[in-house]
């Protein structure tokens, strides 16, 4: 189940909660102030890796002479 983000419009305390793909803010109250109103927010992410950046060759290049020149 994925992790949504929600905002309470009256005290503006953010918090998430783990629902079913597809389910509302309908049943939802504020953990903080306990409006009965709540906002789904768009979630930003990001990702790491433990890696630097990629050379051509470990990008998927062949990395043997002409590779990639479109002479064989």
């Amino acid at each position: 189940m994925p992790i949504y983000e929600y905002r309470c419009p009256s005290c503006g305390h953010r918090f998430e909660i783990l629902q079913r793909m597809g389910e509302g803010a309908d049943g939802l109250a504020c953990p903080k102030c306990a409006a009965p109103r709540v906002e789904k927010q768009f979630s930003t992410f990001a990702t790491a890796s433990g890696e630097g950046p990629r050379s051509a060759s470990a990008a998927g290049g062949c990395g043997a002479p002409g590779c990639g020149t479109g002479f064989t």
